[in-house]
């Protein structure tokens, strides 16, 4: 299983299709798939596909979607190596199905695709491709390489039970378990991996009345997707980039540098970790111990936006992992939380 994209339901299509190509360097992709109620667009990165639909008529799919959340992640696709399997284990386990298996010839590509509900207004489209779909070349021009993980919010109390539908509908396995409290706010995360290891899916609920998390399911009207995470070869170098095109990142205090430098085992030059904090990145590594091999620690670069509709849903996270390093870097998770309080105290959803 991996990825094959992650479809935005949005109110214009083509706005946004220029915004990802101004502030985040992706490449629009010609000739496809709009119809007479809905407008779509493509745009990529390395192997970072994004379906951007509009309606164009009340009775568009998407014009449903937008009466009853705010624009987001409708759907995340994944690619499957048998989607009548894929499908059939989604049915035996309790799963709605909401499109029975199709079959398109997409130019000399041959797909077959179901779509399932999943939580809230989200679905999963698991579609089966006869050749490898066309993810462009890899060339200096893609600042991103992949989808590192996509993060899902659910209420209070259905944690359980999304760790459990994922692990009986899509086969996925529990990993890292995260439970994050600050002096104002708290939230739970399990992380869930595809069986082949190719797809992360962390899942959050609140632990708390005022948790971001709450106040991300209340205004996005359900649970939903609160970011993906696109992986980058180079983060300080795509971040510059991002801010001179006025892309908005959650600010990051110098005095986590500070505390950075007093940690033992810092595996960052001066002048790396001075790029590094001029350009407001989260760090974190994972010790390493003489008896492991090698003497370089696995290290973790995180940076975040801001939430990119009018509502404050949904945010991208952009990492670079270095030395494969694993996991999600439980200080960076704290620090995230805690910028994310400092906006909601922005917003006075949180004292």
């Amino acid at each position: 299983m991996k990825i094959d994209h992650v479809h935005f339901y949005v109110e214009d299509a083509k706005v946004w299709r220029d915004w990802f190509v101004h502030h985040l360097g992706f490449q629009a992709v010609t000739d496809r798939i709009s119809s007479f109620h809905t407008c779509t667009e493509v745009v990529k990165s390395g192997a970072v596909y994004f379906f951007l639909s509009s309606p164009l008529l009340p009775t568009s799919p998407v014009a449903e979607f937008l009466r009853q959340y705010p624009p987001g992640v409708a759907d995340v696709a994944f690619g499957v190596e048998d989607v009548e399997s894929a499908i059939a284990l989604a049915q035996k386990h309790g799963a709605t199905i909401l499109q029975p298996i199709q079959e398109h010839q997409v130019g000399t590509e041959f797909l077959k695709c179901g779509k399932i509900a999943a939580w809230g207004g989200l679905t999963h489209t698991l579609i089966e491709r006869s050749l490898v779909f066309d993810k462009g070349q890899m060339t200096n021009d893609n600042t991103f390489t992949t989808i590192d993980h996509i993060v899902l919010n659910v209420a209070v109390g259905e944690l359980e039970n999304a760790v459990a539908w994922y692990e009986n509908i899509l086969d996925f396995q529990p990993q890292q378990a995260f439970k994050i409290k600050t002096n104002r706010s708290a939230l739970h995360s399990q992380v869930m991996v595809s069986h082949n290891g190719n797809v992360q899916l962390p899942i959050n609920e609140p632990a708390s009345k005022n948790s971001q998390i709450q106040e991300f399911l209340d205004v996005n009207r359900g649970p939903g997707i609160q970011h993906i995470a696109l992986r980058t070869t180079n983060l300080v170098s795509a971040i510059a980039k991002f801010r001179a095109s006025d892309l908005s990142l959650l600010s990051v205090p110098q005095s986590y540098y500070t505390q950075l430098k007093q940690r033992p085992g810092l595996p960052l030059s001066p002048l790396e970790l001075e790029a590094i904090a001029q350009q407001e990145i989260l760090v974190d590594w994972q010790e390493y111990t003489p008896l492991e091999g090698g003497n370089t620690a696995p290290l973790l670069l995180q940076i975040f936006t801001q939430p990119i509709f009018e509502q404050p849903t949904f945010f991208f996270e952009f990492i670079e992992r270095r030395f494969q390093a694993q996991g999600f870097g439980e200080g960076n998770f704290r620090a995230l939380f805690e910028a994310i309080e400092s906006e909601q105290i922005k917003r006075g959803t949180l004292q």
